[in-house]
């Protein structure tokens, strides 16, 4: 008896995901599920440095101003609610003394620079199509850091302006790396403060844009993983949403990272993920007697495992 409708993916043979690779992770929060994923699992990964970014102009101002090795000034950054904030990022880099800031966003703009130019997979996760834009600017912000709603104007980005925005990354990223594989997907998170048919259209635009841009594109290094579809389809359940049912919920990303790591990642790989699963559950386990032989024995037989993997893969840190 088949209880669901299984979306079909294929694998990828032709460059897989290994611990020889460097992944970088941008966009919106299936990003940081997956980076969650790959940092248990001691893979090389760097994640949203300007943190969450929810629409596809946001990432291209983080991909430029990456790529031009722009330096943040205090002309950047913007003062509300007792703390200093930047347009481009989110508020997890805002800060109460404005040095700090600018410190965060110059630190994030050169490690992005330095990692896409090593990357071998990016993968971007797109949110939405709704964007916010300052009125006194005209410029499309990231995060509207609680700035009273009438700073700002609400549109929304045609399917043509997603393929464009999209196409514009792609070639500032060619600019500095040729050769790195690019994953995009669509947010399975609802934005559901938009309306229920704002959403539908939004996703919609993203969707189409991706879609627009991979037809119309021969290269085999761009490609799509259908998360949001996993979650439509697959799971259409409120089982698998958590409890604001907009969110997948645990089991819902553990699912979606199965079949993530079915799709991307190469079989060596995937054994050793499951020698350091081991070692993440024996560094995670709390005895009932520190001081007993038996558990003294775990600790070095644990300790072996760990230096044994540390001396294989180096940039590997438990």
């Amino acid at each position: 008896m088949i209880l669901q409708t299984k979306v079909i993916i294929q694998k990828e043979a032709n460059n897989p995901i290994s611990y020889a690779s460097k992944m970088v992770l941008l966009g919106s929060c299936f990003s940081e599920n997956i980076g969650a994923q790959l940092d248990h699992f001691k893979f090389q990964t760097v994640q949203n440095p300007y943190g969450i970014l929810f629409h596809p102009k946001a990432i291209k101002t983080l991909v430029a101003n990456a790529i031009h090795e722009k330096t943040y000034t205090q002309k950047d950054l913007v003062f509300q609610n007792e703390r200093w904030h930047c347009f481009d990022a989110h508020s997890n880099l805002s800060a109460l003394v404005k040095k700090n800031i600018l410190s965060q966003l110059n630190k994030a703009t050169a490690a992005t620079n330095l990692a896409l130019k090593e990357a071998t997979h990016l993968l971007i996760t797109l949110g939405t199509s709704w964007v916010y834009r300052e009125t006194a600017s005209h410029k499309i912000v990231a995060n509207c850091h609680k700035i009273p709603q009438k700073n700002f104007s609400k549109e929304i980005l045609s399917v043509q302006e997603v393929t464009e925005t999209l196409s514009e990354i792609i070639a500032l990223i060619r600019s500095v790396n040729t050769k790195v594989n690019i994953i995009f997907t669509v947010s399975p998170v609802r934005h559901l403060k938009d309306g229920f048919i704002e959403n539908t259209q939004s996703k919609s635009h993203l969707i189409a844009g991706i879609q627009t841009l991979l037809c119309s594109s021969k290269s085999t290094k761009l490609h799509y993983f259908p998360s949001y579809e996993i979650m439509m389809d697959e799971l259409r359940d409120y089982r698998f949403y958590a409890e604001d049912l907009i969110h997948p919920n645990t089991t819902a990303i553990q699912y979606m990272w199965e079949r993530f790591t079915t799709t991307w990642i190469d079989e060596k790989a995937s054994e050793m993920m499951q020698e350091i699963n081991t070692i993440q559950k024996g560094l995670s386990h709390r005895p009932f007697d520190i001081n007993s032989m038996q558990y003294q024995k775990f600790l070095t037989n644990l300790s072996s495992k760990i230096a044994k993997i540390e001396t294989a893969f180096p940039f590997m840190k438990f």
